[in-house]
């Protein structure tokens, strides 16, 4: 797809420039060893306007992601989310992700970089993964160590593993990937969390080999609001086989139902799931419609 035209302005410190004449510096960090931070957030049009769903919460992350990346971070937040608006008032957008970037200037080092430039584009995408129901493979790449990378930062680099084992995924016929831990416990999709429903209750891996994403912790919470037993463990694959269903959730996918995993279909239908519950309630959350209606 296109992301920009010939008027798009993207937010580059400080400024609003065309997208398509703000450079790359081919002496970067971020281009040659993937040293850069970055979020994703979703505005929606809802009767209140424009609203950035929980826009506090995916900056703030964001300075959280340098702080363990050692990235300078030196900007103010309220300031950054007032220019995101700004900006897609800018491009005329309502409804849009907005893919801010932190990335580091000239050095050639393997060293913590002393300098950092910060992007933010937005453009109209519908639900990343789609709205059909997904079919997935666990993947033959594990999530990265937990010892070996802060995976709790959304960095550029660590994302090469999530390219890979989307695009072994699709080569095999399959839509998304899920990842298991170097212990062999399922950890996430590629870019996604997982919940999973067995006998009325959800469960979903805990925080210790996963991405902490803000959806999953609003999924949490929209499972305590309507009652449901929400449980993190360790899940074997043989958990993802036995589920009655399963869903992911993540600001670019939203909240979308799995169909298959591997050779296994659900067979519980997703319209009376749980996890259906839970979509719908998340779509009325981030249209703050307040009168919804949630069917069982």
């Amino acid at each position: 797809m296109q992301y920009y035209n010939q008027n798009t302005l993207v937010y580059l410190n400080d400024e609003f420039v065309k997208a398509n004449q703000a450079g790359v510096d081919l002496f970067g960090q971020s281009l040659h060893y993937g040293y850069g931070a970055f979020e994703g957030l979703r505005a929606y049009n809802t009767h209140n306007g424009t609203r950035i769903f929980k826009a506090e919460a995916h900056f703030e992350r964001l300075r959280k992601s340098c702080e363990a990346l050692r990235l300078p971070y030196t900007w103010d937040n309220r300031t950054l989310i007032e220019k995101t608006y700004e900006l897609l008032e800018a491009n005329n957008l309502r409804a849009a992700y907005i893919r801010p970037l932190v990335f580091s200037g000239s050095n050639m080092h393997l060293t913590s970089s002393d300098q950092a430039n910060i992007m933010i584009a937005a453009w109209e995408w519908g639900p990343y993964l789609g709205q059909n129901l997904l079919r997935v493979n666990i993947s033959s790449i594990e999530r990265p160590n937990a010892k070996s990378f802060p995976i709790e930062a959304k960095a550029s680099g660590q994302y090469i593993n999530s390219i890979l084992a989307t695009s072994d995924a699709q080569r095999h016929g399959f839509d998304e990937a899920l990842l298991l831990d170097q212990e062999g416990f399922v950890a996430q999709a590629s870019s996604e969390n997982i919940f999973i429903e067995k006998d009325f209750k959800i469960f979903t891996p805990p925080l210790e080999n996963v991405f902490p994403g803000i959806t999953r912790q609003t999924v949490i919470n929209i499972c305590k609001e309507l009652g449901f037993d929400i449980i993190e463990k360790k899940l074997t694959v043989q958990d993802i086989y036995t589920a009655d269903s399963a869903f992911l959730s993540g600001t670019a996918a939203e909240i979308i139902g799995i169909k298959q995993v591997d050779h296994v279909t659900y067979k519980e239908e997703w319209e009376h799931s749980i996890g259906a519950s839970i979509q719908r309630k998340y779509k009325n959350l981030v249209l703050e419609q307040e009168n919804y209606e949630v069917i069982i």
